[in-house]
């Protein structure tokens, strides 16, 4: 197959709001052992890239300036021990790069593309996909008839977190920022959802439980919302923190953390190693890949954008008024 030796990119020409980010030309990148190279179709936008436009999130060493983590097109080229997959179309998770015509993905971290599933669909499922199952699941050991709380419940990551705890038993209450994003979250199959600006999270979370607390909560919020969110477990309870949206400290009990045998833990996917984030691709495939192949797992969309107009999608994030995911699709 014939690829061109140029294509449009989108860079960050220098930290600021989303009008720093800028069409330019770069060189189409050349897929090393065990890469594939993508003719992408649609890229997600997550807050990571927000945070990286702004210059307080770097890329790790080694993956491109170009923002994007999430991708899904047609491999058009593999480097060894991949080229079996030339021809197909995947989705996958990378360090970056994805805002582009073109993207190198690990062959570890794709995902095959199932019939009937557009491209903007399936680059809307892998950053969030990893995320919630890596910190819901993993971490925070979210089983069958338990208890969630999970901030930000209409986000790309909350959508997410509602679906996965619907297909395996969790019960979801989320917060929210309206009565409309409530609304939405309960058609989504939460099983109960807050708006913070109205009523006291807490309180309601432990009135949703008997008192008893949730098993988990999932936060993406930080600073003063941490206490809260710890009165509100129940005993043995897990807190897992993914962002830090109110600041990065708080205060905390641990004779209270003692007491109640509370765990504190969090994550973040990006500087993972490509071993990690292969081992959790391949108990995707085994667990929830399952759900997207029959459609019973389907990311929510918000709106999709041109890749040209990568900064109004960035200003529709921060403005937080989209529900589900946001995407970039190429010409």
């Amino acid at each position: 197959m014939d690829l061109p030796d140029v294509m449009t990119a989108i860079e960050v020409s220098a930290p600021g709001g989303p009008e720093v980010l800028r069409p330019i030309n770069r060189p189409v990148p050349v897929p090393g052992p065990g890469e594939l190279l993508v003719r992408v179709a649609a890229a997600g936008v997550n807050r990571p890239d927000v945070l990286q436009r702004r210059g307080v999130y770097p890329p790790p060493p080694g993956a491109s300036d170009i923002p994007g983590l999430e991708i899904a097109g047609e491999v058009v080229a593999a480097g060894e021990g991949a080229t079996h997959l030339i021809g197909t179309n995947v989705c996958a998770l990378v360090a970056g790069g994805g805002y582009a015509d073109y993207a190198i993905a690990p062959a570890g971290t794709a995902l095959p593309v199932p019939e009937g599933l557009p491209l903007a669909e399936a680059a809307a499922l892998p950053e969030t996909l990893f995320t919630v199952w890596i910190n819901l699941f993993e971490r925070g050991f979210a089983t069958e008839g338990e208890w969630a709380l999970i901030h930000g419940g209409t986000s790309g990551i909350g959508t997410m977190a509602i679906a996965l705890c619907k297909l395996f038993g969790v019960k979801a209450i989320v917060t929210c920022g309206s009565d409309d994003k409530c609304a939405a979250a309960l058609a989504l199959g939460a099983a109960a959802a807050i708006n913070y600006k109205t009523e006291d999270f807490a309180e309601r979370a432990r009135a949703l439980t008997g008192g008893a607390g949730v098993n988990v909560v999932l936060d993406m919020v930080g600073g003063d919302y941490i206490p809260k969110n710890l009165s509100v477990l129940a005993e043995d309870g897990r807190h897992v923190s993914i962002a830090t949206q109110r600041g990065v400290s708080a205060e905390v009990s641990f004779l209270d953390v003692m007491r109640r045998r509370l765990t504190l833990t969090g994550s973040t996917l990006r500087p993972r190693s490509l071993a990690f984030k292969t081992l959790v691709a391949e108990e995707l495939r085994r667990t929830v890949w399952p759900f997207v192949e029959s459609g019973q797992l389907r990311p929510v969309m918000d709106r999709t954008f041109p890749l040209a107009e990568a900064a109004a999608a960035h200003a529709r994030m921060e403005a937080g008024d989209h529900v589900g995911k946001i995407v970039l699709v190429t010409p």
